[in-house]
C-alpha cells in the first residue's frame, strides 16, 4: 500500500452516480468531479515553524469531503486514489 508522507492522505474516491434521477446517462465529461472518498492512509503530520509535530485530524476509515479540484489523482494496484494536504479536507462526515 501507498505510505503518505507529513501531511498528506490518500483518500479512495467515492464515483458519482452516472445517471440523473430521470435515468438518462451521463457523458464522462458531464458529471462533476466527486468530492467525497474514505481515508485509506495518513502521514505522519507537519512540523510547526518550532519544530513541533501537527498531529493529523483525520484517521484511517473516515469518511471525508475535500475541495473539487485538490489533490493528485493516482492509480496504484489497478485502484484510483487521490493523494491531497490535509488542509484540503473540508470536513468529517459522522
Amino acid at each position: 500500500m501507498l505510505q503518505p508522507i507529513g501531511d498528506r492522505v490518500i483518500v479512495k474516491v467515492k464515483e458519482e452516480e452516472e445517471k440523473t434521477v430521470g435515468g438518462i446517462v451521463l457523458a464522462s465529461n458531464a458529471k462533476k468531479k466527486p468530492i467525497e472518498g474514505e481515508v485509506v492512509a495518513v502521514g505522519d503530520g507537519a512540523y510547526a515553524s518550532n519544530g513541533e509535530k501537527i498531529p493529523m485530524a483525520v484517521k484511517k476509515g473516515d469518511v471525508v469531503i475535500y475541495d473539487r479540484y485538490s489533490g493528485t489523482n493516482v492509480e496504484y494496484e489497478g485502484q484510483k486514489y487521490l493523494v491531497l494536504h490535509e488542509k484540503d479536507i473540508l470536513a468529517i462526515e459522522k
